[in-house]
């Protein structure tokens, strides 16, 4: 089942064409944060749906592929509500940053302004909404990394537009469907690894307890 692009203005920019038609991708597969991961008040995405960052300056191809993958790429044991307000009422050195999701790149350790929101909690850089832990068989390495469009949403590669060759070890697979985007430019297929397919069914959750998505059970 394919989905549409829907929610961030960051998914509707228009598509970034690749240099030569047929020409093999470089950078597919690279790994990207999508951009909505710098949003202290983004939950997170789910794995219903696909969506493609045209604007991505992470990727070569300018394509970040959210393929069927549920949290935040950045948080694989994600957050509950009860995580911010433990974590808020406590010292901020005797503070698990571990049990938080930050902004990518950053520690969690800083302090929120003086004027913020009353309701802002712990930190400056620390997801203010809970997030949900990521599903341990559908991975950022599986389901999130830069793509680009191989075929038009009919399957076809001679509309005129730009399309790429899949490098050894992807396949052509349809996405996104035009009757579901209103976007022809975005709509189609995609490279993704081969055997990451999306099969709907049930899935084990990373958990803190379990440490069984790495970093020794800790968010990074």
């Amino acid at each position: 089942m394919t989905r549409g692009i829907r929610g961030y203005s960051y998914w509707v920019g228009a598509a970034f064409a690749l240099l030569a038609l047929g020409c093999e991708a470089g950078g597919v597969g690279d790994p990207c944060i999508p951009e909505a991961e710098y949003d202290l008040y983004f939950n997170n995405f789910s794995q219903a749906d696909v969506f493609a960052e045209t604007r991505s300056f992470q990727c070569e191809t300018r394509i970040c592929l959210v393929n069927h993958f549920e949290g935040r790429v950045s948080c694989p044991y994600g957050q509950t509500g009860k995580d911010l307000t433990d974590q808020d009422a406590l010292d901020p050195s005797e503070r698990d940053l571990g049990a938080l999701c930050k902004i990518p790149g950053t520690s969690g350790e800083v302090p929120p302004p003086e004027n913020a929101n009353p309701a802002k909690k712990v930190s400056a850089d620390v997801i203010q909404v809970p997030v949900i832990a990521q599903l341990t068989g559908r991975t950022p390495d599986d389901s999130v990394y830069c793509s680009c469009r191989c075929k038009n949403d009919e399957g076809k590669t001679d509309d005129g537009a730009n399309y790429c060759e899949c490098p050894s070890g992807y396949g052509c697979e349809k996405l996104i469907s035009d009757p579901e985007l209103g976007k022809p430019e975005l709509a189609g297929y995609y490279c993704i690894k081969q055997g990451t397919r999306y099969v709907p069914g049930p899935e084990d959750r990373c958990s803190r307890d379990a440490a069984n998505c790495g970093n020794d059970g800790s968010n990074p």
